[in-house]
């Protein structure tokens, strides 16, 4: 027997909502990720390449940097951050009812 493709009352939520609310939550993710991964990769970047040009080879001296980035990137890009976030969530929470 053929199942009918679409919107039931089994099923309230269908398979292309679904994508679409996935898609939207890892988009936000790497939205909201992307400030900081970007900032400690250039920072580690560039302390990596100081310590080969100066051939200091110290785990301390590439780890401080980037937590040290990661804090202020922290900082700087908090509030965008939180606003992507809340915006996310208040779309998802507004279309709960739409979709029983």
């Amino acid at each position: 027997m053929a199942r009918k493709v679409g919107h039931s009352k089994e099923d309230p939520v269908h398979s292309d909502l679904a994508l679409k609310l996935t898609a939207d939550l890892f988009w936000t993710g790497l939205l909201v990720c992307l400030p900081i991964l970007g900032i400690t990769v250039l920072v580690g970047l560039v302390v990596s390449v100081l310590q080969v040009v100066t051939s200091i080879q110290e785990a301390s001296i590439s780890f401080v940097p980037k937590l040290v980035a990661a804090g202020v990137a922290m900082v700087a890009f908090g509030p965008w951050m939180l606003r992507t976030l809340c915006g996310f969530t208040i779309a998802l929470w507004t279309r709960i009812p739409a979709m029983f």
